[in-house]
C-alpha cells in the first residue's frame, strides 16, 4: 500500500489549483483522475471571466494551462478510477487500477455532471439529436434549426455559440427571466437567429431513429407548439459526482457537500473543492480558489499529524 500525505479526488480547475497548492507546500501528494485534466471546463467554448486572462480563451486551452503549471510543481497525476474509498479512519484509504493507497487527507474535487430533463423519451435521443454539451457536439448542426433547455449562464451562453453555426436556435427557458449574467442576456436577445421561448417547457420529443421535433407547452396558456429541430441541448443544471461518499460525508439538501470556510468536511482530513461543494457560485474562479484553500488547509491538517 502506498502511503500518502495528501491525496486530490478528481482533476478539474479545483483539483489542478489543489494539487499546485499542495506541491508548493511541500506535501507528498497525488491527484487521481478518472478520464482527462481540467473537468467541465473542457467543454466551455470561452471563458471570459476569469480575471487576468484576456479575450476570452477557450476552456481546454485553460485546462491545459493549469495542467502544464500543476505540472511545473512535479505534481504526480494517476489516470483511473477511485474504488472502496474510506474516509472514517485517521488514515483515509481506497484503490485505483488494483493499487492500494492510503493518505492522511483527502481532496475530494469530483465536480459534477449535467443534469437531464427527466422527459421519458430523453435516453432514446441522447447521441441522436440530444446534447448535454454544445462545443462538443455543435458542429454536428451547423446549418440547421436546433433548440437548447435552460436560463443560466452556460444555456445562454451556449445559445451564442450554437448561432452561430446552426440556422435557427430556439431557447427555451420555463421563466419570463434568465438567471444569466445581463450582458449574455443582452446578447442574446440581439442574436437574429435566436428566438426565445419563455415561460415554456419540453413536453414532447419526437422521431423515429432520430430527433425532429420538439413540443414545448406554455406554462400559463397550456398551448402547445412543435418546434422542427435537428438537435436538442440540455443545459439545466447540474448534479454533484458524490456517488463515493454521499454515505460518508454530511450533504445538502442538493447533494452537494457541506463544507467550512476551510473547505473542511464532516469528517476530519477530509476536504471539498469545487462544484461538488455548497458554493454559491460555480466558476473556474472560485473552484480554483476552493482548491487553493482545501489544500493550505490540508498541508496543515497533514503538518499536525506528523
Amino acid at each position: 500500500m502506498e502511503k500518502l500525505s495528501i491525496a486530490i479526488i478528481g482533476g478539474g480547475p479545483a483539483g489542478l489549483a489543489a494539487g499546485i497548492y499542495a506541491s508548493r507546500g511541500g506535501a507528498n501528494v497525488k491527484l487521481f483522475e478518472e478520464l482527462f485534466p481540467g473537468g467541465q471546463i473542457v467543454k466551455t467554448h470561452k471563458v471570459e471571466n476569469y480575471p487576468g486572462l484576456t479575450g476570452g480563451p477557450d476552456g481546454y486551452t485553460l485546462a491545459a494551462a493549469l495542467e502544464k503549471h500543476a505540472a511545473e510543481f512535479d505534481l504526480p497525476v494517476v489516470y483511473g478510477s477511485v474504488a472502496d474509498l474510506k474516509l472514517a479512519e485517521t488514515e483515509k484509504t481506497f484503490t485505483v487500477n488494483g493499487e492500494d493507497y492510503a493518505a492522511d487527507a483527502v481532496i475530494l474535487c469530483m465536480g459534477a455532471g449535467p443534469r437531464k430533463l427527466g422527459h421519458p423519451d430523453e435516453d432514446r435521443f441522447v447521441g441522436a439529436g440530444i446534447s448535454y454539451c454544445a462545443t462538443c457536439d455543435g458542429a454536428f448542426y451547423r446549418g440547421k434549426d436546433v433548440a437548447i433547455v435552460g436560463g443560466g449562464d452556460t444555456a445562454v451562453a451556449d445559445a451564442l455559440y450554437l448561432s452561430a453555426l446552426c440556422n435557427k436556435v430556439y431557447l427555451i427557458h420555463r421563466r419570463d427571466q434568465f438567471r444569466a449574467a445581463a450582458t449574455l442576456v443582452d446578447r442574446v436577445k440581439r442574436a437574429e437567429n435566436v428566438e426565445l421561448v419563455l415561460n415554456s417547457t419540453v413536453a414532447g420529443l419526437s422521431g423515429e431513429d432520430k430527433l425532429s421535433s420538439v413540443t414545448v407547452e406554455d406554462k400559463f396558456t397550456h398551448e402547445m407548439r412543435e418546434l422542427p429541430v435537428s438537435g436538442l441541448f440540455v443545459a439545466v443544471g447540474i448534479l454533484p459526482r458524490t456517488e463515493l461518499v454521499k454515505e460518508q460525508v454530511e450533504l445538502d439538501g442538493g447533494g452537494f457537500i457541506v463544507t467550512d470556510k476551510n473547505m473542511q468536511t464532516s469528517i476530519p482530513g477530509v476536504f471539498a473543492a469545487g462544484d461538488i461543494r455548497n458554493t454559491p457560485l460555480r466558476q473556474v474562479v472560485t473552484a480554483c480558489a476552493d482548491g487553493a484553500v482545501a489544500a493550505t488547509k490540508a498541508v496543515e491538517y497533514v503538518g499536525l499529524l506528523g
